[in-house]
């Protein structure tokens, strides 16, 4: 199985799965091995990444150098390749299979469940692995109110953000009066550092589009819309492929399976506008008007796409639904808290080991997350925070690490799920820079419509801008705390609605750094240029003369094998001495 996703594809696995094909072939065992394009693994940190199955040997960041020696050790003389096996962080022995490496252990597939294990673009590997059977039984051995109380049993809840239940949402729809009901499927995934949906597109498309013949059944929708970014040329094709093959099949279009139900799906590309992700602003966008937002009611299952009751479930949300309804609702309500129940896939980024898409049931504690699954902080540095939720989330800090993972839990604390992007920090992220650089993602991505949104974000972020440069005042970081207030309670939308919230828990649990910032003029994290120096310590250089050769300022002076200086008065800040020196002679104050 060779992972044909977008990580592992940026790092050739295209090349290195036609090289592994030509040796293959080059040794006569074309009749004994299968190489398989898969969609992403989930080990994205590992990549280029194959699986040899049945043995399930896992391979880690293969190249096409390593194609030849793999062939001949492995497939001729059936010995793992040693120094392409994984080894965790921190330990000197290798871990050869799959199933016994703690990032997959630990982890719960639902969503994910055919992960690296079928080809994303052949609808009959996604049939051999129980695809469309639940279509089978929503279609013709279920009434769509039983489609919907299973789902409402099964206790799922959207997870596109706010994790509203999306039985209830159905039922709402379901009974609003009104022909010609639309179902939407969210695929405009703009957090940065998410790739949950995308990832789940170039995988496994058609646990998508059951879901949403399923959807459509409990609705009564006979049209349905997935709307998805234009950033995602990989995902798009697989989708649009997948919609032809089911489409050959009888699983779309009039009359499905005989029972009478009718549906079929069209594919708008977005622009990529963050605000997109909201409702009422993804409908204006398919309906070809400006995504901006409009109030709320009438919601979308009332009035939503042509003034028709619609609804809108993401990516994640639709491909729980076969599962659900192939085991039951019960069954997946096992999974979770009593208020969050089943998985949620969570996209682990940042200052962590391993980087990938995760599937864990709600209530998982971040520890397990960050420390187990995510195999810890790199380097040896210390823990400092979690970003949870995108931009709109808030950070979460070392003190709540034991946080179990669900919707109430991380509002509680004043972070939201969001669709489930998780960025860690270490020491080194400064909390105040951090609050600055999301409220600057999302005064661009603001549609401008509402003043609180418009204005309000602006101003904090001009407020952050003077604290990190050294402008800031007391006074200012007391109107700094006003201000997120009234844009969280004031704004149209949850983008105005949440962008407060990388500022709110950031006061709230690193409220010591900006007073540093504001009264001692230091970045205690040493990220922030205008409040930082550099200087060389006597007993530690070498006079090697890295950091000389790295300045680009040339302010660093000495000769070789003397001690070294920098001047201060041509210093430019921006730390490239400090990267390059070896000995930790280089040093920030």
């Amino acid at each position: 199985m060779a992972c044909a996703g977008t990580g592992c594809l940026s790092n050739r696995s295209a090349d290195v799965k036609k090289t592994l094909q030509e040796e293959i072939a080059r040794h006569g065992l074309d009749d004994e091995v299968l190489v398989v394009s898969t969609g992403c693994n989930g080990f994205c940190e590992q990549g280029p990444i194959l699986v040899a199955l049945p043995d399930g040997i896992f391979y880690q960041k293969v190249t096409v150098k390593d194609v030849p020696g793999l062939v001949e050790k492995y497939l001729l003389g059936g010995e793992p390749v040693e120094s392409l096996l994984y080894r965790p962080p921190g330990q000197k022995e290798a871990v050869a299979r799959m199933k016994d490496i703690q990032f997959f252990r630990d982890q719960r597939p639902i969503v994910l469940r055919n992960k690296g294990l079928i080809d994303p673009e052949s609808i009959d590997e996604y049939i051999g692995m129980d695809g469309y059977q639940a279509m089978v039984k929503g279609l013709l051995e279920m009434t769509p109110e039983q489609i919907v109380e299973e789902v409402k049993k099964s206790g799922l809840r959207g997870r596109g953000g706010a994790g509203f239940p999306t039985g209830v949402k159905w039922e709402f729809c379901r009974k609003s009066p009104g022909n010609g009901k639309f179902l939407i499927c969210n695929a405009d995934e703009g957090d940065p550092g998410a790739f949950m949906d995308r990832s789940i597109l170039e995988a496994d498309p058609h646990s998508v589009l059951e879901g949403m013949v399923l959807a459509a059944r409990a609705i009564g929708a006979s049209e349905g819309v997935v709307y998805v970014r234009d950033e995602y040329p990989l995902a798009l094709r697989r989708l649009q492929i997948a919609i032809q093959q089911a489409g050959d099949y009888g699983f779309l279009g009039e009359d499905i399976l005989g029972s009478g139900h009718d549906f079929r799906i069209r594919v708008v590309r977005g622009g990529g506008a963050f605000v997109c992700g909201e409702e009422t602003a993804l409908i204006r966008s398919v309906e070809g008007r400006p995504g901006r937002p409009v109030p709320r009611p009438p919601f979308p299952a009332q009035k939503g796409l042509w003034g028709r009751p619609t609804v809108i479930n993401n990516v994640e949300t639709l491909s729980n639904v076969p599962t659900i309804l192939r085991e039951g609702g019960e069954w997946y309500a096992r999974m979770g808290t009593s208020s969050s129940r089943g998985t949620k896939v969570f996209s682990l980024v940042g200052k962590v080991n391993n980087t990938g898409l995760v599937e864990v049931p709600m209530g998982t504690t971040l520890r397990q997350i960050i420390f187990d699954i995510g195999g810890g902080i790199p380097g040896g540095k210390r823990f400092k925070a979690i970003q949870s939720g995108g931009p709109s989330g808030g950070c979460i800090p070392e003190s709540l690490v034991d946080l179990p993972v669900d919707y109430e839990e991380l509002t509680k604390v004043g972070a939201i799920m969001g669709s489930g992007g998780l960025i860690v920090m270490d020491e080194t992220s400064c909390m105040v820079d951090v609050a600055r650089f999301f409220l600057g993602f999302l005064m661009d991505e603001s549609c401008g419509k509402c003043t609180p949104c418009r204005e309000g974000i602006l101003r904090m972020h001009e407020i952050l801008t003077d604290i990190t440069e050294g402008r800031g005042t007391m006074e200012q970081l007391a109107l700094l705390e006003e201000l997120a207030l009234a844009v969280k309670d004031a704004s149209l939308c949850a983008l105005g609605g949440t962008a407060p919230n990388p500022v709110l828990s950031t006061l709230r649990y690193f409220r010591d750094e900006y007073v540093a910032h504001i009264r001692d003029r230091k970045c205690p994290a040493g990220v922030c240029r205008s409040l930082i120096h550099y200087r060389i310590l006597s007993e530690r250089c070498t006079g090697c003369t890295a950091c000389a050769r790295a300045c680009p300022a040339e302010a660093v002076k000495g000769k070789k094998k003397e001690k070294h200086e920098i001047n201060a008065e041509v210093c430019i800040r921006c730390g490239a001495c400090h990267e390059a020196c070896n000995f930790e002679a280089v040093q920030v104050y």
